[in-house]
């Protein structure tokens, strides 16, 4: 799905704002057809934000069902001769929308873009109303895994289950006979030239197309016609973590009646490959530094905010971060943007999390939890994630999920299925599963190119006893390449810290505690040549269901919810810019 754009054949009208908003308590909005008519005993709600934080009502804040918004808009009457589509980047977790009382489109699952042609249902020079309606509820054939029980709305991930309409919504103008789709894969990558295939897929017959590449100083470096072929790129210049170069792939596709489309598409030359014991990008051995994250900020939940992400991508380059995991399901596409821009390498992850009850006798991969309606769900993500997410350089990993119940027999077949599909959809990067078994309890490890293992020695075992980290970890990761023979990136490791808390000798949950925690993980990885990164958990404190656990969140961020360093936060950057 290409991400909307302005060109000289494309315009775009960004719909966020200030909404209407209700709660559908009793579940009848649809069924006494809401969506024909104004809505009634409205609220303001901003979008893109979660509803959760936004007013001073516990009811809304922990709601579970269907909520209603509500918005107009004006369509220019010089788009009349265009195709206009509506566009969501995001919605928790499932959507309907109308226009104008016409049904448009529905989406399940609440991290993905969606869109549909309305043409047909907007009125030019009217105004028109767009209602949504969104529901939050997660079952064991959605991602996340959740379950109603009692009443109530549970799941098993450690991060809030925040709700609405989070992403940008555009309305977006494209010719009738429009670029639909384009797939860049970087084959070869030699001192000389490098080799970039392409493939573009067009709506309308008769089309020509003409595919340029120019550099960043504008100059064109490469020419090709047709919807599929091979670009020579000679003395390529490398998207490289921390110093990227994006070439511009422009496409123009042009119909008998010579009416034309133009897409412009960033480019980055690189490769990634697993070879041993090393990842390698561009054939150099690269190192993960960075974190695991959550989109998370106060008041807006999981909104998108184009503040935050300036902030936290600057944090990134203070800190000597190279890269991060989107833990636990997929970002904002603008993310993934700014990341291309600046050289941030990312581990992109399906939203399959929660699916372990860490209890070995509360079986998770049978019929009546994660059985083939989930394995569906599962797949239909991983098709939208990597349709969205393929083109950017930014991505040089896929994550199928992260800390399922990888020791029962029934995740074999699963992860079997879901690595094999990974596979088929994209054969340029390597891919990946977030752990927490046992090594040798692990069902499911040799499927995958690259092992990531979440360890938590020292605070959710043995808590509070720093002396007994070395041993453990060590002894636990030469397991891992003792059996599975692959690279391993430790892709979580941490302790809570209540900013502001100290105490010597350390305790736990102390700044001292934090810090020395860390320095432990670090004493060991800088002896094992197969660890290839360390992701600390987490880049920042994060807000959570509530529990006896967890005070105001998780806080194991070394920053806190506020972007302010911690202790370890100045530690970690010593010691990732010097390494």
């Amino acid at each position: 799905m290409l991400y909307p754009i302005d060109s000289e054949t494309r315009e775009k009208k960004d719909l966020s704002g200030v909404w209407n908003f209700m709660l559908d308590k009793e579940g009848v909005g649809e069924k006494e057809k809401w969506f024909s008519k104004k809505l009634s005993d409205t609220i303001l709600m901003p979008v893109p934000a979660s509803y959760n934080d936004v007013t001073q009502s516990t009811e809304i804040r922990d709601y579970i069902g269907d909520v209603w918004y509500e918005t107009t808009f004006f369509v220019p009457v010089s788009w009349s001769e265009k195709r206009i589509f509506i566009r969501f980047g995001g919605v928790s977790q499932n959507a309907k929308v109308w226009i104008n009382g016409i049904f448009a489109v529905e989406h399940t699952g609440g991290f993905l873009p969606f869109e549909s042609d309305v043409s047909e249902m907007l009125k030019f020079g009217g105004e028109n109303r767009m209602i949504v309606k969104v529901n939050n509820v997660l079952s064991w054939t959605s991602l996340p895994v959740g379950e109603i029980k009692n009443g109530r709305q549970e799941y098993f991930h450690d991060f809030f289950n925040y709700s609405g309409i989070h992403r940008p919504v555009f309305l977006v103008a494209v010719p009738k006979n429009h670029i639909v789709d384009i797939t860049v894969k970087v084959r070869d990558n030699k001192k000389t030239a490098s080799i970039v295939d392409y493939r573009i897929v067009t709506r309308g017959n008769g089309n020509t197309i003409t595919v340029k590449l120019f550099d960043e100083e504008k100059n064109e470096v490469a020419k090709k016609f047709g919807t599929a072929g091979q670009l020579v790129v000679r003395n390529a210049k490398l998207w490289q973590p921390g110093k990227p170069y994006l070439y511009t792939l422009t496409i123009e596709s042009v119909n008998e009646y010579g009416e034309s489309d133009v897409y412009r598409l960033p480019v980055g030359i690189r490769t990634v490959e697993v070879k041993g014991k090393r990842f390698l990008i561009n054939g150099k051995p690269f190192y993960f530094k960075g974190f695991g994250k959550h989109e998370d900020m106060n008041i807006k939940g999981k909104g998108y905010d184009e503040a935050l992400a300036i902030k936290d991508f600057n944090l990134l380059k203070w800190i000597g971060a190279n890269s991060f995991r989107t833990s636990h399901y997929p970002y904002a596409e603008e993310m993934m943007n700014l990341a291309d821009r600046l050289g941030v390498v990312i581990i992109d992850e399906v939203p399959a999390v929660g699916m372990n009850m860490f209890d070995k006798n509360e079986k998770i991969f049978v019929p009546e939890r994660v059985g083939d309606k989930t394995l569906a769900c599962h797949i239909r993500t991983i098709d939208e994630l990597i349709d969205r997410d393929k083109n950017h350089p930014s991505v040089i990993m896929w994550s199928a999920g992260n800390e399922p119940a990888s020791y029962e027999e029934g995740a074999f077949p699963y992860f079997t299925a879901i690595a094999g599909h990974m596979r088929k959809l994209d054969d340029t990067r390597p891919i990946t599963l977030v752990n927490c078994s046992p090594p040798g309890e692990c069902k499911i490890a040799q499927l995958f190119d690259v092992i990531c293992v979440n360890r938590y020695f020292g605070w959710y075992s043995d808590s509070g006893r720093l002396e007994v980290i070395a041993s453990q970890l060590r002894g636990d990761l030469l397991a891992w390449y003792a059996r599975f023979g692959k690279p391993i990136l430790l892709s979580e490791y941490g302790a809570d810290a209540i900013s502001g808390f100290h105490q010597e000798p350390p305790v736990m949950f102390s700044e001292e505690f934090q810090c020395e925690f860390l320095k432990q993980y670090h004493a060991v990885l800088d002896t094992l040549d197969f660890i290839i990164g360390e992701h600390v958990w987490a880049f920042a404190d994060f807000a959570t269901k509530q529990g006896i656990t967890r005070v105001g969140g998780n806080k194991k961020g070394v920053f806190t919810r506020e972007r302010q360093p911690k202790m370890s936060a100045h530690m970690l950057k010593e010691r990732w810019n010097g390494k």
